[in-house]
């Protein structure tokens, strides 16, 4: 089993102005397992295939990443944001499935 040492990415909604929400992305470490390192091509609409992951890491989770599970939006890993799929909460650890590459919304 793999090991794992990288960023994972929480959202918070902050009003910027009366009626308009921005997210705002906080980054925090994590050490953990890589469980599952499995790769997927999907046709995409475009010329090229969508490549997904379907990994799966288990991280060792502190107070803040119990509390905010719904919040986690990517993972930091091989080189690039992947998108968390789902998280399985199993004390003291979270376990987080992981899709395709994290698309950053941009204002």
């Amino acid at each position: 089993m793999a090991k794992f040492y990288g960023k994972i990415g929480f959202s918070e909604m902050a009003e910027t102005a009366p009626g308009v929400w921005v997210e705002n992305i906080t980054e925090r470490e994590y050490y953990g397992d890589v469980n599952r390192n499995i790769r997927r091509l999907q046709d995409g609409i475009g010329l090229n295939d969508d490549i997904n992951v379907n990994n799966e890491i288990s991280i060792v989770a502190d107070p803040y990443a119990n509390e905010n599970f719904h919040s986690m939006r990517y993972v930091r890993y091989m080189g690039a944001k992947w998108k968390i799929s789902s998280v399985d909460v199993q004390y003291p650890r979270l376990i987080l499935t992981l899709g395709g590459e994290y698309n950053e919304q941009t204002t």
